[in-house]
């Protein structure tokens, strides 16, 4: 069990470690002047997200279900099932499930402030290898470049320096040249991304026998987040990208506005240990409304 969690809280780590990195293409993109070129070679970097979030989501199905069956183990009458989840063994077991969900959502702050630091290293690799895939035309051959000439992709790194703690101080100390709305926008975002499906899941417990439907109401938790992503983040960081592109702002705003997404996003995995709950009671209680 401790060897499946410990899998879990890795990938969960990944996931946002690559999330964070996206903030960095828009910066590579501007740095090549090649923004559609850079947004289209990340997704093959996602591709890396989304096969372990295919994984991870399974192995973290099953730590929830076998919380939820070794309390069902106890009731000497299973139908009563409504009974059960409130004596003291099944709600030790949820207490426990509640735990490695919460070191779970740690790992996604973990994650999230590593690939923060990483931000720099990554933008000037992502911006040699844009270069590299205009020179060479294609994915393939680029990635066969990147295996047997690997000096033309990371000689980039070259005087690169992870971020000092002075540095990111004084940046964030500097006017802010982007909407502060669009930021607490995305510390929301981040907060309800992260723990939805983990709230749906802890959902699923509390009312263990609709527990599909519970999981399958995930939805309201992160529907909210979906508008305010499709409305106001991202259209205002591609407003941003744009001007920096046109001239209409300096390559300093981009770089602020990296900085301060990935502050903001690791808020945001802080405020899902706090949403973690409330969300799962919400989502409890519609799935008894639907029942």
């Amino acid at each position: 069990m401790a060897t499946r969690l410990l899998v879990v809280a890795v990938l969960t780590a990944l996931i946002h470690l690559i999330n964070t990195l996206i903030y960095g293409v828009r910066l590579s993109g501007i740095q090549t002047q090649r923004l559609a070129t850079a947004i289209s070679l990340f997704n093959v970097i996602f591709l890396v997200s989304s096969t372990a979030h295919m994984i991870q989501a399974p192995l973290l199905s099953t730590i929830v279900e076998r919380a939820i069956n070794r309390g069902l183990g106890q009731a000497a009458h299973p139908e009563r099932i409504d009974d059960l989840v409130q004596t003291a063994f099944y709600q030790a077991q949820l207490q426990i499930l509640s735990d490695d969900i919460r070191l779970v959502i740690l790992a996604a702050t973990l994650g999230t402030i590593i690939g923060a630091v990483l931000i720099p290293v990554f933008v000037q690799v992502f911006s040699r290898a844009i270069l590299v895939f205009d020179e060479v035309g294609s994915v393939p051959r680029m990635a066969a470049m990147v295996v047997f000439s690997p000096r033309r992709i990371w000689r980039s790194l070259t005087g690169v320096h992870l971020p000092r703690a002075a540095a990111v101080r004084n940046a964030t100390l500097e006017r802010l040249p982007i909407p502060k709305g669009f930021l607490l926008a995305n510390v929301v975002v981040t907060g309800i991304y992260t723990t939805g499906v983990l709230s749906a899941l802890y959902a699923g417990a509390l009312f263990p026998q609709y527990r599909s439907t519970a999981v399958l109401l995930s939805a309201i938790v992160n529907g909210f987040a979906t508008v305010l992503v499709a409305t106001i983040v991202d259209p205002t960081a591609a407003r941003i990208t744009d001007q920096a592109l046109r001239g209409e702002r300096g390559e300093r705003d981009v770089k602020l506005m990296v900085l301060w997404l990935a502050l903001s996003r690791f808020t945001g995995t802080l405020l899902a240990q706090v949403l973690f709950i409330p969300a799962a009671l919400v989502i409890r209680w519609v799935a008894q409304l639907l029942v």
